[in-house]
């Protein structure tokens, strides 16, 4: 009977987060729902901002710190393992709702596209962002980064088998492709409000702030193995090779940008 729970468990989970996925891409994009990112908020500039820091950091502490391998050895005393990242998936799932639910928008327009030539190409960029990350995410394990195939395999009584270090297709040219999907997605608008601004650079601040800290679990777990990876590898942006020297330096400091929780569970 347990093992039917934490399925069913990890499949509401993950069915959760497709749906909240949907919806944050009509929240950012400013369609289909009644409120959106710019739909101004019902406060002063000055208190719309302060809260939509203050659930900025609510996202960015839980993602990071619930991915943190630290965290997760405390945790699985609590959650059992089979469901260690479907609960996770869950509660990331509750603070983007939260984000979407309590989001003061700024409707103070810092861009605005009319050439509709100009309107298109930012709206294909659009796109492309948002269906880059799940298509990055089956590139690597996408039920394994959701938690479905661990619920899967305590299901049927086996042990979910560890992925072998490997670079598909995106990640032979840029080490964080969902993040690159992500900031094309929160920043490709023809409109840009300061309230969506403050989403896009706020978000973009966590994603390079967590890369570094992710990079020193990367080095931990995969040693010299991934440290050639990165020396050949740009962060973020394709061709942009740095020097080995430089590599070392920032090996040695432990202070160089990386991958994501998800890739050091299926790298």
């Amino acid at each position: 009977m347990k093992r039917w729970l934490f399925f069913l468990y990890g499949v509401f989970c993950h069915l959760l987060f497709l749906g909240v996925f949907a919806y944050l891409t009509a929240f950012v994009g400013g369609f289909l729902i009644p409120r959106t990112i710019d739909t101004p908020g019902s406060v002063p500039v000055a208190s719309a901002v302060a809260i939509d820091l203050a659930l900025l950091a609510i996202f960015a502490v839980q993602h990071s710190v619930m991915a943190r391998p630290g965290f997760k050895q405390v945790w699985t005393r609590i959650i059992p393992q089979p469901i260690e990242r479907s609960t996770y998936v869950l509660a990331a799932n509750l603070v983007t709702i939260l984000l979407m639910w309590k989001w003061q928008g700024i409707d103070t327009i810092v861009w605005e596209i009319t050439q509709p030539a100009l309107r298109t190409i930012f709206w294909v960029l659009f796109a492309i962002g948002w269906l880059g990350v799940p298509l990055v995410s089956l590139m690597i394990d996408h039920f394994d980064l959701f938690g479905t195939r661990q619920v899967w395999a305590y299901l049927r009584k086996q042990e979910p088998k560890a992925s072998p270090f490997r670079t598909p297709w995106f990640y032979s040219f840029v080490r964080h492709p969902l993040y690159v999907g992500w900031t094309i997605a929160f920043w490709a608008t023809p409109k840009m409000t300061v309230g969506h601004l403050l989403f896009a650079v706020g978000m973009t601040t966590y994603m390079g702030l967590a890369a570094i800290v992710e990079e020193r679990d990367l080095i931990a777990h995969f040693g010299r193995h991934y440290q050639r990876y990165r020396e050949t590898v740009p962060m973020f942006i394709p061709g942009w090779k740095r020097s080995k020297a430089t590599s070392a330096v920032l090996v040695e400091s432990g202070a160089a940008p990386g991958l994501t929780d998800s890739q050091i569970r299926r790298a």
